[in-house]
């Protein structure tokens, strides 16, 4: 039985772990995939978080000041995006695949520049975002090792529960989030009711930037203490599987991050025990419950109906 807490204490570890980044970047593709515009920039909005917050988190060794500025890089290359999707009408697709070459890029570049590597330097235990309830459960026993692993994780695992409740009251109980889903489904019509489509929807990819870039910072602030260009390898894609699964609401969104966590987390149990399974097998645990997740789902979402259509204002 002592075996068992342990394991599973260990597992849901490891889940709390890995979701706050894929959560964080599923919400921010909620508002712009909402508002009517693709943002499969996620990727590279979260790379761009993860330098930003690593390199700010050595100089300044304040992790909150540093977590806020990796999401406003994110929101930086958000608003790129959103000046050639909304403004321009250039191709959403397009536009978000050309972010995720560019912020990645420009990551390695000033981290080259910065740091005279492509790794920026581990950040020190205070740097980092805070453990909370570290010293809470130490009794020893086999249920105060488990109370311990399922509580005593990072601030940002809390965080971004808080912020997914808010997010929700957002988008369903407040005009703001009625307007917001209303431009992904009929723009003509809430132009002609008085709606800014386009300052909405550059608002919203702006906070899908910011958002994603949060995201970012909590990978090398929490789930790890540096950044490295394989740092966010694959998850921005998967936050966006985890919107598809969910059915572009940000509480069915939750559910996929923790089940696309759970699969991390276990890549990392399973891969710290002498099971004879291959490493390359186990690493790749979460990218195939991705693509089982899209294959199953993505026919059975319901996808806003000017999703990916460039909005032309009326004269």
């Amino acid at each position: 039985m002592d075996a068992f807490l342990n394991t599973l204490g260990i597992i849901l570890y490891a889940t709390l772990l890995f979701t706050p980044p894929l959560l964080f970047a599923a919400m921010g593709s909620c508002f712009s995939e909402v508002s009517g515009v693709v943002n499969i920039g996620i990727e590279g909005m979260m790379t761009i978080g993860a330098f930003v917050g690593a390199a700010m988190g050595h100089f300044t060794g304040s992790p909150w000041l540093s977590f806020l500025c990796g999401g406003l890089s994110g929101m930086l290359f958000g608003a790129l995006h959103a000046v050639a999707s909304v403004n321009l009408g250039a191709d959403q697709t397009i536009s978000g695949t050309a972010i995720n070459f560019l912020a990645p890029g420009v990551a390695v570049m000033m981290s080259k520049a910065i740091f005279n590597s492509s790794d920026t330097v581990p950040l020190s235990a205070e740097s980092k975002i805070p453990l909370l309830f570290a010293n809470t459960f130490n009794g020893g026993g086999a249920v105060q090792n488990f109370l311990k692993n399922v509580f005593s994780t990072y601030a940002t695992t809390y965080l971004v529960f808080v912020v997914l409740i808010f997010v929700w009251f957002l988008f369903y109980k407040t005009r703001f989030g009625l307007r917001l889903r209303a431009c992904g489904e009929h723009p003509a019509t809430c132009e002609t009711l008085g709606i800014n489509v386009m300052r909405m929807r550059f608002t919203a990819v702006c906070i899908s930037g910011f958002l994603a870039g949060l995201g970012g910072a909590c990978v090398t602030m929490a789930t790890t203490n540096q950044f490295r260009p394989i740092s966010i390898v694959g998850q921005g894609f998967i936050a966006i599987a985890a919107v598809i699964f969910g059915k572009f609401r940000p509480q069915g969104a939750m559910i996929a991050c923790l089940l696309f966590g759970m699969c991390s987390g276990l890549k990392v149990v399973v891969g710290t025990t002498n099971a004879a399974i291959s490493a390359q097998l186990i690493s790749m645990i979460p990218y195939v419950v991705t693509v089982v997740v899209l294959v199953l789902f993505v026919g059975k979402s319901h996808v806003p109906a000017a999703n990916g259509k460039p909005y032309l204002k009326t004269k």
